[in-house]
């Protein structure tokens, strides 16, 4: 029952569903011109690196990193199945990003998520790694169904 995080298969059709699924979310909950997700394409464009967390080959979650600049990425794509939520996996493929992050060398790591209720989960999660909430970063303005999360590394 070990967790096992892999660079993710686009071919992978459970992968294309959660992609799909929280896109649907996305657009279900913030207004069109506040969704910052990425699609299929766009996390397979260059600069990107997404994994996948399974168990016993069970798609549990993703999760990415978008490199801003030599010193800075991003996190995007952070999703979990619903049969996953709350068992730790959000944390787990977290702790992994920021391991990622720190071996390229970054020295900051940002992301955005939505201020809507539906979001109170992922900004808990990024509060208790030690995410603070910051300006607008790269290319992002203020918005205010998004929040924007920064931690120094």
């Amino acid at each position: 029952m070990t967790l096992v995080i892999t660079p993710a298969d686009f071919t992978d059709e459970q992968l294309r569903r959660l992609i799909d699924e929280h896109l649907a979310d996305m657009h279900a909950t913030s207004p069109a011109e506040s969704v910052h997700a990425l699609d299929n394409t766009g996390l397979q464009a260059a600069g990107v690196s997404m994994w996948t967390i399974h168990r016993d080959g069970d798609l549990l979650g993703c999760g990415a990193l978008k490199e801003l600049n030599p010193s800075e990425g991003e996190i995007k794509a952070m999703r979990t199945t619903p049969a996953a939520r709350g068992a730790g996996i959000g944390a787990h493929m977290l702790t992994f990003l920021l391991e990622q992050a720190r071996d390229r060398g970054y020295k900051r790591l940002s992301l955005e998520t939505g201020s809507q209720p539906f979001f109170a989960p992922a900004r808990r999660l990024y509060e208790r790694h030690g995410f603070v909430e910051c300006p607008p970063f790269a290319d992002y303005v203020l918005d205010p169904a998004s929040v924007f999360m920064t931690l120094e590394l």
